[in-house]
């Protein structure tokens, strides 16, 4: 795989963790364990991944300067702003979150994962919305 396919790969992965993340939502509403178990599961493995792939982007091909101008630039930089700390932040939380459900605490679980779910669907989709301005609305090349 070339290091220039990584930001669409990255993108995708994080489109798929949110997609994960609200259907393993709805499970848990719906008193379906077993769907929420799997879908949460498997957007922290996606999740994962995508951690995995930045940094062998960034390691690689080093950072990427956004080129926009005038009313974007602001609000590029916000959104890159809140999705990074954010994204520091959160790791530690869903691995507590993840960890109170596979040790069957459920009430600390459901507790700290109010925070977790809205935080890392935030994370994933802005992060989505990122590449999406810098790579194709605002491409570099």
């Amino acid at each position: 795989m070339d290091v220039a396919t990584l930001p669409t790969v990255n993108a995708i992965l994080n489109a798929t963790s949110a997609a994960l993340l609200i259907v393993g939502y709805l499970c848990i509403r719906r008193r379906k364990v077993t769907g929420h178990k799997i879908c949460m599961l498997s957007a922290f493995v996606t999740s994962s991944l995508f951690l995995t792939s930045y940094l062998i982007l960034r390691y690689y091909a080093g950072m990427t300067r956004f080129t926009g101008q005038g009313w974007i630039r602001p609000v590029y930089f916000t959104i890159l702003t809140s999705h990074t700390l954010l994204a520091a932040g959160i790791v530690p939380l869903v691995l507590i979150t993840l960890s109170r459900a596979l040790r069957g605490r459920f009430d600390r679980h459901a507790r700290i994962a109010r925070w977790t779910l809205p935080l890392w669907l935030y994370v994933s989709v802005t992060g989505v919305l990122v590449y999406w301005i810098l790579y194709r609305l605002y491409p570099h090349g």
